[in-house]
């Protein structure tokens, strides 16, 4: 669980950009993404300098992807 340490808001967003999120909207320091499929799932992701463990797993885990996935994507 350490690699998952470290990670910021921004970079965060970057990865799940590149899965096919968009920033639809940002309050205060927190970014509102939406999937462009379909299903239109939403995610929030607080613009942190460094995201905790345990919200960035569950930040994944709505995302729909992998610990594996989302460590590869870039």
């Amino acid at each position: 669980m350490t690699l998952l340490a470290g990670f910021s808001g921004k970079d965060v967003i970057r990865r799940l950009e590149h899965e096919g999120y968009r920033v639809v909207r940002q309050k205060g320091s927190h970014a509102r993404l939406v999937h462009t499929d379909f299903a239109r799932r939403k995610i929030t992701v607080p613009l942190h300098k460094e995201i905790g463990v345990g919200l960035l797993m569950q930040i994944i885990k709505d995302s729909g992807m992998s610990v594996e996935h989302f460590l590869g994507s870039k």
